[in-house]
């Protein structure tokens, strides 16, 4: 694996709808991880194809980051 495999980001989770992945980015960099979204709307149009949208974290929090989402699902139910 190249350096610049290792530096992609990783998809964590998919969620149905842009307000949840805004919640859960935010959460996720509360605890100090970057995470960002995919398949987001931009300016008005979808940047990729119709669907969920995909949180993505770098590939060394991602073991943190499914611990924390693992935790945060638990505590909803």
């Amino acid at each position: 694996m190249s350096s610049s495999d290792a530096d992609k980001p990783v998809v964590l989770t998919s969620v149905p709808t842009e307000p949840l992945a805004a919640l859960l980015v935010g959460r996720l960099q509360n605890e100090g991880i970057r995470a960002e979204m995919s398949g987001a709307l931009t300016s008005g149009f979808r940047a990729e194809a119709a669907g969920d949208v995909q949180i993505l974290v770098r590939p060394e929090d991602a073991v943190r980051a499914r611990e924390l989402l693992v935790s945060w699902r638990k505590n909803e139910t």
